[in-house]
């Protein structure tokens, strides 16, 4: 299997005031392409930071990160935005998407970031859109969708740019039961699609849609265990 993730010994302090915060206390982790695996922890275990870190939005305090075989440990903020427009898609509970933008714009907008030319702009997001069943609300501004259609958007521009990795933080965090299931089926088919998902949650229920469950607790990796149940595709 080809290593898309590796995590080795990570680290991370935070400083408040005279106070030292270790929020991961030495993180070994390795994903491979096509692994659809979730981090959980409950409040303070270091999720969110493990996650800030595999993201490229946050750097480590010691160890090293490969991600799709490039060092990123150390690199420069403008270095590790490059890194997180080519290589990860993301996928926020609050969808983060632009108000004054449609549906469309919102998807384009990393492809333009990313310097591609007009035409296979226009090519790529008609797909990603056509692909999470939003063709016929793609001129419609955030506003005016549902809070599923709008997290189908964000779904949509995380694979606009054919990233290495899909990281998912609490994607249904703000959604009702049956719009939550709908997401995590289309979760299901982009991991079916040859994807790479990192989904990052609290809830039970949700991690259960992953391959793979990796728990931390206190800043440290507890568990990490195949799902067997989602495996068996019974979820």
């Amino acid at each position: 299997m080809n290593k898309i993730i590796e995590l080795k010994d990570i680290e991370k302090d935070y400083y408040v005031g005279s106070i030292t915060v270790n929020a991961l206390k030495g993180i070994n982790l390795e994903i491979n392409k096509n692994e659809y695996v979730a981090i959980m922890g409950p409040s303070g275990s270091g999720k969110s930071t493990l996650m800030n870190i595999i993201g490229c939005l946050d750097s480590l305090t010691s160890g090293k990160y490969e991600l799709n075989g490039t060092d990123v440990s150390f690199m420069s903020d403008n270095e590790l935005a490059e890194i997180r427009n080519k290589e990860i898609g993301f996928v926020f509970q609050t969808f983060n998407l632009l108000p004054r933008y449609t549906a469309f714009e919102n998807v384009v907008l990393p492809l333009v970031y990313a310097g591609i030319s007009s035409k296979e702009r226009l090519k790529r997001a008609e797909e990603v859109i056509d692909s999470v069943g939003l063709t016929d609300r793609s001129h419609h501004k955030p506003n005016e969708l549902s809070g599923g259609q709008r997290q189908r958007v964000a779904v949509a521009r995380a694979l606009v740019n054919k990233p290495s990795i899909i990281l998912a933080d609490e994607p249904t965090g703000n959604l009702d039961t049956k719009t939550s299931i709908e997401i995590m089926t289309l979760f299901e088919e982009i991991y079916k699609n040859g994807n790479t998902i990192i989904l990052v949650t609290h809830e039970e229920d949700i991690a259960l849609h992953a391959r793979r469950i990796v728990r931390l607790r206190d800043g440290l990796i507890e568990s990490d265990q195949v799902n067997e149940q989602a495996a068996m595709n019974l979820v």
